[in-house]
C-alpha cells in the first residue's frame, strides 16, 4: 500500500503571506515554516490549511516567537525531518543522527540538494523579495520513505 504525504515547506514570510502561497499550500497534508514569520496571526492563517509546525527565526521576537522552538525534528512518512531556521546553525552530524532531509530558511536562497545521503532543502523566501531572489517556496512530497521536492516560484 501506497503512503503518500504533500508537505508544504515555507520560510521568511517576514509579515507577507502571499495569495499565490495560500493557493499552492492549499491540499497540503501539513505545512513547515522555516522562521522568520512576522506576526503570529501569519500562522493562523496556515493553522486554517493544514496541521503546521514551525521553528523561530532570528526575526521572530516577543512572547508568542520565545514558545517556538530554535531546531525541530519531526517523523513524517517515515522519514525524519530536522528543521532549522538558519542552516550555518547545525550544530549536529544529520547523516549520523539518522536525519532524512534537513529543512531550513534564512539565506532566502532557494536549495534542493542531496549531500551524503541527507537532503537539504531550501524553499526560498515567500515574503518580500530580497535583492533579486527569487519569490519561493517548495512542496515536499513524501511516498513510501522516499522524499521528492518540487519547487514553486511565487512572483
Amino acid at each position: 500500500m501506497t503512503t503518500s504525504l504533500r508537505i508544504g515547506v515555507i520560510a521568511d514570510t517576514h509579515g507577507l503571506l502571499r495569495p499565490e502561497a495560500l493557493a499552492a499550500l492549499k491540499g497540503c497534508d501539513h505545512i513547515l515554516h522555516l522562521g522568520d514569520i512576522g506576526p503570529e496571526s501569519l500562522l493562523d492563517q496556515l493553522r486554517a490549511l493544514a496541521p503546521l509546525d514551525v521553528v523561530r527565526g532570528n526575526n521572530d521576537t516577543g512572547d508568542w516567537a520565545d514558545a517556538l522552538p530554535d531546531t525541530l525534528l519531526l517523523e513524517l512518512g517515515g522519514l525524519r525531518l530536522y528543521l532549522i531556521h538558519d542552516l550555518k546553525q547545525l550544530a549536529v552530524d544529520p547523516r549520523a543522527e539518522g536525519f532524512d532531509v534537513v529543512l531550513a530558511g534564512h539565506s532566502h536562497k532557494p536549495l534542493n540538494e542531496v549531500r551524503d545521503g541527507v537532503l537539504y532543502l531550501n524553499p526560498g523566501s515567500a515574503g518580500p523579495r530580497r535583492f533579486k531572489l527569487p519569490i519561493a517556496l517548495a512542496i515536499l512530497a513524501l511516498t513510501d520513505g522516499k522524499a521528492e521536492v518540487e519547487m514553486i516560484s511565487l512572483a
